[in-house]
């Protein structure tokens, strides 16, 4: 928990140094993503926040704090499960590589690592090269976690 609360503790510096506050009802949520180190849908924070802190949040109240969280680069909307996760780096005080994140189709656990920047640079190449622009270089991957396939293995 005090690993959660350094990062808390830098969540609520970054958003003061951009002139925002970490309310108690965004911290809630943050928070949620956190603990559970796994992408989250808005309306399983409304149940974490109503299990943990017997508060319940309006679904548009949910949406709304995950946007303000992903405007201050403090989560991530993954597109592909249409679910929120934590960023990673929260804590770190230098800047970062593009994200990749890596997303078990089993338990729905993230990791979020960094992609080379020339990597990233030739697809931006292939993609203008197809005529195309890219929007964001945001990259999910379909994956599966050892520990589910250690789980499948077993079952098999």
């Amino acid at each position: 928990m005090n690993n959660i609360q350094n990062i808390i503790d830098h969540a609520e510096q970054h958003c003061s140094e951009h002139g925002e506050k970490l309310t108690e009802k965004r911290k809630k949520v943050l928070l949620g993503l956190l603990k559970s180190q796994r992408a989250l849908s808005a309306y399983e924070l409304i149940e974490y926040c109503k299990t943990e802190f017997n508060e319940t949040l309006p679904a548009m109240s949910v949406y709304r704090i995950l946007e303000f969280l992903q405007q201050q680069e403090l989560v991530h909307k993954l597109n592909l499960a249409n679910k929120f996760v934590a960023c990673s780096h929260i804590s770190c005080d230098h800047a970062h590589a593009f994200s990749q994140f890596l997303i078990c189709n089993q338990c729905q656990k993230v990791k979020e690592i960094n992609i080379n920047k020339s990597i990233l640079q030739e697809i931006e190449s292939n993609i203008a090269e197809a005529d195309y622009r890219l929007i964001s270089p945001h990259f999910e991957m379909d994956c599966l976690c050892n520990e589910c396939e250690a789980s499948l293995d077993k079952k098999g």
